[in-house]
């Protein structure tokens, strides 16, 4: 991935929170003939990660699915994390000539798999999965009594770590436009009704510092 250095992103806490609050990844498997699968990927543990090398994730999916036949250890993968985006209207910025543009935020984690045992240790990721996504969005849900359940699916489940050895992330938010265009940039999604657009203005007043709050006053 092409990170221009004015979007890249040095600090590991912005990029920690992004990936942890968009759990839902792009799971690549590179080679002759791509696969691509939109899995829930999660941290192993609940540290705070000043450095994003040597992390390990957890992710799981059915058996059945091809690229868990194609897996095997030490298998090269790309997990890619998506945060909040949108496009950016020329009209935004009140000035001519001006060109249209998407601000986005992503993460690319480079890794190696490691497959996990069927049973128990797949058992164990179904159930750190549960713990970590119903804890960040979920309502207090009790998963003690679907124990069971979890336990008569398990064998369905193909569950693996992947060993991360290299991180890129970009976090797009207009740096390339004066401050007094940002500024606009960040109003115009805060007051958005679409999508994530309001998250984007989140992340341009925070990484930006720009002085406005998220209502654009």
């Amino acid at each position: 991935m092409l990170v221009p250095r004015s979007f890249a992103v040095e600090d590991a806490g912005p990029v920690v929170e992004l990936m942890r609050s968009n759990p839902l990844a792009c799971f690549v498997l590179g080679g002759e003939s791509p696969s691509v699968s939109h899995l829930p990927v999660i941290f192993a543990d609940d540290d705070e990660h000043d450095d994003l090398h040597g992390i390990t994730l957890l992710t799981h999916m059915n058996r059945k699915n091809p690229l868990w036949g194609a897996l095997r250890d030490g298998t090269r993968v790309l997990v890619v994390f998506q945060g909040p985006h949108g496009y950016v209207s020329p009209t935004v910025y009140g000035v001519s000539p001006a060109a249209p543009t998407w601000n986005f935020t992503v993460v690319h984690a480079h890794g190696v798999v490691r497959l996990l045992g069927a049973g128990e240790p797949a058992l164990r990721v179904v159930k750190r999965t549960a713990q970590v996504l119903e804890g960040r969005f979920g309502a207090g849900w009790d998963m003690t009594g679907s124990l069971g359940y979890f336990e008569r699916i398990v064998p369905a489940v193909g569950a693996l770590e992947i060993h991360v050895d290299a991180v890129q992330s970009m976090f797009k938010l207009s740096q390339d436009q004066p401050a007094e265009l940002q500024s606009k940039v960040a109003a115009a999604f805060a007051g958005s009704g679409r999508g994530t657009h309001r998250e984007l203005a989140e992340q341009m007043y925070t990484h930006l510092r720009l002085k406005a709050d998220i209502d654009g006053s």
